[in-house]
């Protein structure tokens, strides 16, 4: 029986590569046409892939987190004579037409050519060496191969001799960074980034943690992130990511509270506390316990539905900082550590415990003024915790 590739589906204009999420059939599993088999994420929405065809499931020829293009091979499958692969429909347009942003001055990006050119051995060698791998769909060919002359006048005429691969070397990413990039340059992409922040007192959370510090009970930031949880019931902007038809919004129901969480190597993952605003104390802090152990091990949690993520900075010994939003997410909330602030007192001075909170919010999303409310809910929640 013929054994045919599973390849990444077009299912939007305009798209050009897609995140694998996670694999929903193993090999060797008999797969009926229409099945779900895998999870993507693209920058228009997270779906279940359904096979084109029936069949057993031969092997994935890639890893869940991967990053591939529209067409790519991604697996194969056995399929019944007489079966023929069936055509993606993908490929980027051979050129790109100018962006015109808001203030009216057109920006072209840089066209890519509609077919690949073959790149001999020789020359792919000569594109290492001067640091040009990653741009050889943009240097001009002059016939079907690419050749090391084409690559010298590509150099002469952006003014540039590259760099020797002798002076560097070359490390691949984790699979945890490829899926954190991908998802970051989505933000860039489609998101319109706004930050605000406010200075929050911090001694009822203080007097808290100190009262459970010898049982084990939950840390100032665990608590911080109950109070966040909070808030979001009465904020659905903050509950919510764009539509595809970029005209309405989805609002969630409930809270999916995301926590980043950092491994080692300066990797980062995502741990997830689903339907945490229908917890309790206790089985929140058992839920975000628990999600963080698992994001310890490697696991990212997020999907569209976790569309706040909080980030404790402090940890690292950062006061403030401007966090990056992490697409599909409309928020990140960072939390800095904590600082003694002077306060008159008569003739002389107390110190409160403060922290700062940086909220970077998708401005499409919410407004200032929506913003504003919810960090200052934030920060009332945690001024009276008890």
């Amino acid at each position: 029986m013929p054994v045919i590739p599973v390849r990444i589906p077009q299912l939007g204009e305009g798209l050009q590569e897609a995140l694998l999420v996670e694999f929903l059939k193993n090999p060797g599993d008999a797969i009926k046409r229409d099945d779900p088999i895998y999870v993507m994420e693209t920058d228009k929405a997270t779906t279940d892939v359904e096979s084109p065809y029936e069949g057993t499931l031969v092997e994935w020829t890639v890893e869940a987190g991967s990053v591939m293009e529209i067409g790519a091979e991604i697996g194969r499958m056995e399929v019944a004579e007489g079966v023929k692969e069936m055509p993606v429909g993908h490929g980027p347009p051979e050129t790109t037409a100018a962006a015109t942003p808001a203030g009216g001055v057109a920006v072209a990006t840089k066209p890519k050519r509609s077919t690949k050119i073959q790149i001999p051995p020789k020359t792919r060698k000569y594109l290492k060496e001067h640091g040009l791998l990653d741009v050889a769909d943009e240097i001009p060919c002059s016939g079907t191969k690419l050749m090391p002359q084409d690559v010298d006048a590509y150099l002469a005429a952006s003014g540039g001799s590259g760099v020797s691969s002798k002076l560097y070397e070359t490390v691949s990413l984790p699979m945890s960074q490829i899926t954190l990039n991908y998802r970051l340059a989505r933000g860039t992409q489609v998101c319109v980034p706004v930050t605000v922040m406010n200075e929050i007192e911090w001694t009822r959370i203080s007097d808290a943690r100190e009262k459970v510090r010898a049982s084990g009970g939950p840390t100032g930031f665990a608590m911080a992130c109950w109070c966040v949880v909070q808030s979001l019931k009465k904020h659905d902007r903050f509950r919510s990511v764009m539509a595809t038809d970029g005209k309405s919004l989805k609002v969630f129901h409930g809270v999916n509270l995301g926590v980043a969480v950092a491994l080692p190597g300066d990797e980062m993952v995502t741990a997830v506390v689903p339907d945490a605003d229908k917890m309790s104390k206790d089985e929140f802090y058992s839920a975000l316990g628990a999600a963080i152990e698992t994001a310890r091990n490697g696991k990212d949690q997020a999907d569209e539905s976790t569309t706040v993520t909080i980030s404790n900075i402090g940890k690292a010994g950062m006061r403030i900082g401007i966090p990056a939003i992490v697409a599909p997410a409309v928020a990140t909330l960072a939390i800095g550590e904590t600082y003694a602030q002077p306060v008159p007192d008569g003739d002389s001075f107390k110190f409160k415990t403060m922290v700062t909170a940086t909220l970077s919010f998708d401005h499409r999303i919410a407004n200032g003024v929506g913003a504003a409310n919810f960090l200052n809910d934030v920060k009332t929640e945690i001024e009276s915790y008890s």
